[in-house]
């Protein structure tokens, strides 16, 4: 067993209030509301967190302008100068949230003081 599927197992094994249960412990339906309930909250945190640092990989123009307090004409200058790389489909402009995220750190000044 991996020490991964030990540490599982040992989550798995401890109840909503913190007690531990063992082998051949009888699990009631209030402790498996309980756990629903915990597992749920878990995920909504989780969910949130992806949410608040942008989740999708693929940001489209408002996204970006938004994202980085610029104008149309800015991210526009952006794609034609090649400081930000894009991907068109049809109409649709998109922009990987990695590409942004190395521009802003590529163009980072470090002021000495």
């Amino acid at each position: 067993m991996t020490l991964k599927n030990k540490n599982l197992r040992r989550d798995i094994q401890q109840s909503s209030n913190g007690s531990r249960l063992f082998p051949g412990q009888i699990i009631t339906s209030e402790d498996l509301v309980d756990f629903k309930t915990d597992l749920i909250e878990e995920i909504k945190v989780i969910y949130k967190d992806l949410k608040d640092h942008g989740g999708k990989k693929w940001l489209r123009s408002r996204d970006v302008k938004d994202r980085l307090g610029i104008s149309h004409g800015t991210l526009q200058n952006f794609r034609i100068n090649g400081t930000l790389p894009y991907t068109k489909v049809g109409g649709v402009i998109f922009y990987d949230k990695d590409d942004i995220d190395s521009m802003i750190e590529t163009n980072r000044i470090d002021n000495a003081f």
